[in-house]
């Protein structure tokens, strides 16, 4: 049991990490060609959401089911989950259409020398900032979530 809580605590980590760290790469104020280099970075860490996040909920329903963690409808169980939910709609359901809108006006060859963003570009990065600071809000709830229920406070 003890090794499935660490896998199920370390691909959650794994899974929600890189949205902690989605900030430094959606900087308000960056010129197209950072802002090239921090999508390109972001691509890179998109693998980890994928493959930990997967794990992290199938380790936790499996924790609910041979655990003594008590009836899945729990409070904290159900609120982790919709937590969680909430996350992927923003990061995919949201942001990654406005990222794709954005990498294509980057990697359009009209716009290679590009000294700022247009109007309309710097809208769509301040609006994915915004919303991945929403994403952290609900992942920092839902290891809150996790903690204080897995340990019976709530």
């Amino acid at each position: 049991m003890s090794f499935l809580i660490l896998i199920h605590v370390l691909s959650a980590i794994i899974g929600i990490g890189p949205t902690f760290y989605a900030h430094a790469l959606t900087r308000k104020k960056q010129s197209p060609e950072e802002l090239r280099y921090s999508f390109k970075k972001m691509h890179t860490l998109e693998f980890f959401p994928k493959i930990g996040g997967t794990i992290a909920v199938l380790t936790g329903l499996l924790l609910v089911i041979i655990g003594s963690y008590g009836s899945f409808l729990q409070i904290w169980q159900i609120g982790a989950l919709i937590l969680y939910i909430l996350i992927q709609i923003i990061v995919i359901g949201i942001i990654a259409p406005i990222n794709k809108k954005l990498t294509a006006w980057l990697q359009d060859p009209a716009n290679r020398d590009a000294s700022s963003l247009p109007s309309e570009q710097q809208q769509w990065l301040n609006k994915v900032d915004n919303l991945f600071y929403a994403a952290t809000g609900c992942g920092t709830l839902l290891f809150i979530l996790m903690i204080l229920g897995s340990r019976g406070i709530i």
